[in-house]
């Protein structure tokens, strides 16, 4: 067996007939140690995805990490931001359920979420951002949407908002040239987007033959062990999605209840 660790787009390998794998000096190694020795066999925390290599097939075996739901911890969360920025699919907690995510941009592992998924290019993914100014970079945002979305945000909600240039084509809807965004209210999300500094290129986390995201984390890392680079577990999350309301037109409109309260609509 030959265990590959991937990092920023490097790979380093250790041959079968080897105790040990040194990363060469002056390399960005995986681990924080250039000069790390890993010892086949033993357990080791690593800061990037696992490959492991057998008969020719090639496994991905992702990474678990346990972050505290209301303060979590600095230096987990840099090292996800880095799995995220290297080019790693990631599943985290949000304020509504669990979801799938990548960097902004990141085509290849979009199509990952999707063959996961098993949705087409027709399933739109969203953009998760920092807050409503991050938002307002992503988004065509007039002054009744700015009211509406500053009484709703941070919380469970994802809106429908014409796309700026700012916004791949790709993840835009083709014939309204809409997107999808949202500000989490969940402290592990939130730290994330703040060491990223870029929105997170995300969908909920519902598996084919699933009426429901997963929120077991059991189940969860059972499941994705071999789909994802990292599971962060950060507490039990909803199974509630969350409400999309398109701010396109006039008034605002639910697409599809969810968590988050339809106050508006009892002010009618």
């Amino acid at each position: 067996m030959v265990i590959v660790f991937v990092r920023g787009g490097l790979c380093y390998s250790m041959p079968r007939n080897h105790a040990c794998g040194c990363v060469p000096s002056g390399a960005h190694g995986p681990g924080p140690d250039p000069g790390l020795r890993v010892w086949l066999g033993a357990p080791v925390r690593l800061e990037c995805a696992v490959y492991v290599i057998a008969m020719e097939q090639v496994r991905l075996v992702s990474q678990y990490f346990e972050i505290h739901p209301d303060n979590p911890q600095t230096r987990l969360i840099r090292q996800v931001v880095e799995i995220i920025r290297a080019g790693g699919l990631i599943a985290y907690p949000t304020d509504s359920c669990y979801a799938l995510g990548c960097s902004l941009g990141n085509k290849a592992a979009m199509e990952r979420i999707r063959r996961l998924r098993r949705v087409d290019e027709r399933h739109h993914l969203s953009l998760v951002c920092r807050d409503l100014s991050e938002l307002s970079t992503y988004a065509r945002v007039d002054n009744r949407a700015y009211r509406f979305l500053k009484a709703h945000t941070p919380g469970p909600y994802t809106f429908i908002l014409r796309a700026t240039h700012e916004v791949p084509r790709r993840l835009q809807e083709p014939k309204r040239k809409t997107i999808g965004l949202r500000v989490p209210d969940n402290a592990i999300a939130q730290a994330l987007l703040a060491e990223l500094g870029e929105p997170i290129m995300s969908s909920t986390l519902i598996l084919p033959g699933d009426e429901l995201p997963m929120t077991d984390l059991y189940e969860m890392r059972e499941r994705l062990k071999h789909h994802v680079d990292l599971v962060i577990d950060g507490g039990y999350c909803r199974v509630e999605p969350t409400t999309v309301v398109d701010l396109v037109g006039d008034m605002p409109e639910v697409i599809r209840p969810g968590k988050g309260e339809l106050d508006w609509q009892a002010q009618r």
